[in-house]
């Protein structure tokens, strides 16, 4: 295998917040500590955590944030951001979800449209335009109804921030050195999107659409945690994967009209106990200390046909799980495009691969892992 040159070092920094253990770093409105997070204050409606500002150390380009939390029906959190310089905001409040685990009272979405000379909205992603931002905070609001004798509960919430991002063709990648990642191929079990061709149309329609939450939930089975059969019972007829078909109809986004909004995935594992969050990672080399920890990855890449050798079509998006590395550091996927499940496994070459995701999505990665198995070491500036 080559061994490519050292390339400049992304900025890229990811911090969360667990709670009710982190309550006191922020500040919070209406709310309490519960057992499993916070929860609203007695018969309150409403009820805020805000958490500190959070410095970076570097010029901000993209916000990225994910949150974990339980939504009994009828009630709901929103997500808000707002970029930080030096000692004050630099930039307004901007909402990036509305967000319920379930979808029959409260629509669950993005909210697109958002703009100014600061910055602006793109689904799920705060994107810098004018302003200096050098960090960023965010707010959670709890909501329930009048009168409900149950509220959500906040468990997590932290954001992905990253400099400027310049792949192109010519990216190199960190250097090629052997790892404890190479030849180790995690038993992550195999599902295709394709199965679900033109089913609930109101989901997406499966086929074509569905690569993330299928992904999501391959990586759920890997650690024991799919929903139970009685949660996704109104799946009928009940096709090639009922769960499936549950994570794309709780992972939609009404306004983005599609199930591949990042931090909405990460929030649905999130609901099934699971740790969970969306951040970006500078290269395969990084991604390595996951597999070797035993954590798989769900990646997002954009390519043409003839970009990735086994990788044979267009996309503009498109979520894979790394499940390992092949004895000469080739990444292995289970690629939800696939025609069958068996098709799925595929070996890439590695440096057309670490191109195309971090040009595609400047190396955003889901993490989804049990709380029992540890993440590995974080770098010395943290993306994890």
């Amino acid at each position: 295998m080559t061994t490519a040159a050292p390339p400049t070092r992304r900025d890229i920094s990811y911090r969360g917040f667990h709670l009710p253990a982190d309550l006191t770093s922020g500040s919070g409105e209406g709310l309490l500590a519960g057992g499993r997070g916070l929860v609203l204050d007695g018969v309150a409606e409403r009820g805020t955590w805000t958490s500190p500002a959070v410095p970076v150390g570097f010029a901000v380009a993209e916000v990225v944030p994910s949150w974990t939390a339980d939504t009994p029906d009828g009630c709901w959190i929103e997500v808000d951001l707002r970029g930080w310089h030096d000692d004050g905001p630099s930039t307004d409040w901007y909402r990036l979800a509305r967000w319920a685990a379930g979808d029959h009272t409260v629509r669950r979405t993005s909210l697109p449209g958002q703009r100014d000379s600061a910055a602006r909205v793109d689904t799920d992603t705060l994107i810098v335009t004018g302003a200096t931002v050098t960090g960023w905070q965010t707010r959670v609001t709890l909501c329930r109804p009048a009168g409900s004798p149950t509220g959500p509960v906040l468990r997590s919430v932290g954001a992905v921030a990253t400099g400027p991002t310049t792949v192109d063709q010519g990216y190199a990648g960190e250097p090629v050195v052997p790892s404890a990642a190479w030849g180790r191929v995690l038993d992550v079990p195999r599902y295709s999107q394709r199965l679900h061709a033109g089913q609930y149309p109101q989901w997406g329609g499966g086929g074509d659409s569905w690569c993330s939450p299928t992904c999501t939930s391959m990586v759920l089975a890997y650690w024991g945690a799919e929903p139970t059969s009685d949660r996704y019972a109104w799946v009928e007829p009940s096709g090639p994967r009922p769960v499936v078909v549950h994570a794309a109809r709780h992972c939609y986004d009404h306004a983005y009209a599609g199930a591949g909004n990042w931090p909405f995935n990460t929030a649905y594992a999130g609901l099934h106990g699971v740790d969970a969050f969306v951040t970006r990672l500078r290269s395969l080399v990084e991604a390595e200390e996951f597999v070797a920890a035993g954590i798989p990855l769900i990646v997002s890449a954009a390519f043409r046909a003839d970009e990735v050798p086994g990788l044979g079509y267009d996309t503009g998006g498109h979520l894979m799980v790394l499940v390992g590395f092949s004895a000469d550091g080739d990444p292995v996927l289970n690629d939800p495009y696939a025609p069958d499940d068996d098709a799925v496994r595929r070996t890439v070459p590695r440096h057309a691969f670490e191109a195309v995701w971090q040009r595609g999505s400047g190396g955003v990665a889901y993490v989804l892992r049990t709380t029992s198995v540890p993440l590995p070491p974080p770098p010395a500036q943290a993306n994890w």
